[in-house]
C-alpha cells in the first residue's frame, strides 16, 4: 500500500511540474490540436473596429473550463458593423446537441483571451439572440469563408466580442 501511495504522489508531483512549465511557456493550439495558455503581448486599450481581422483567416481563443485549466483552440472569425463575432455552424441537430467544448465554456463563463498575431485581447463574449444581428454576422462569415457553404437553415452559436 505504501508503494502505491508513493507512485500516486510521484505522478501528482510530475503533473504539477508539467503544468507549471506549460503555464510559464504557454501552449498554443496547432491546427486541430487544442492548447492551454496563450502567450503574447496583452492589449489593454479598447478596440472600436475589429475589421483589421477581415484579412486574418484564423485566430486563437482561450476559454475557461469547469476543471480550472484553460482550453484554447484555433477558430475562424468575422466582423459585422465593426464588431468581432465568433461562431460555430452545426450541420444537424445531432451535431448541435454534442456541442463544441469552447462553445460550452463560453456559455458557462463569457471571459475569453483572444490571440491575433502576437497580440492578446482579454474580452467578454455575449451570445447573440437578436435574429437580425445573428443573420448579419453569419452573412459576413459566409462571405469571408465561402468554402463553408453557410445557409440560413443551419443551426449556429454566434458570440459577439465586447471590451
Amino acid at each position: 500500500m505504501k508503494t502505491l501511495g508513493k507512485i500516486i504522489v510521484g505522478i501528482l508531483v510530475c503533473l504539477v511540474f508539467v503544468l507549471l512549465v506549460l503555464r510559464i511557456t504557454g501552449l498554443d493550439p496547432k491546427q486541430s490540436r487544442p492548447g492551454l495558455w496563450l502567450k503574447g503581448n496583452v492589449v489593454t486599450t479598447p478596440v472600436t473596429d475589429w475589421s483589421f481581422t477581415d484579412n486574418i483567416p484564423n485566430i486563437l481563443i482561450q476559454t475557461r473550463t469547469w476543471y480550472l485549466l484553460p482550453h484554447s483552440v484555433t477558430i475562424d472569425c468575422s466582423t459585422y458593423n465593426g464588431h468581432l463575432y465568433l461562431s460555430t455552424i452545426y450541420r444537424s441537430a445531432v451535431e448541435y446537441s454534442v456541442g463544441r467544448r469552447w462553445n460550452d465554456d463560453l456559455l458557462r463563463d463569457p471571459h475569453v483571451r483572444i490571440k491575433i498575431g502576437n497580440q492578446l485581447y482579454d474580452r467578454t463574449v455575449t451570445l447573440v439572440t437578436d435574429p437580425a444581428e445573428k443573420a448579419g454576422a453569419l452573412e459576413t462569415k459566409a462571405k469571408k469563408y465561402p468554402e463553408l457553404k453557410i445557409n440560413p437553415r443551419m443551426l449556429a452559436n454566434v458570440f459577439r466580442v465586447s471590451d
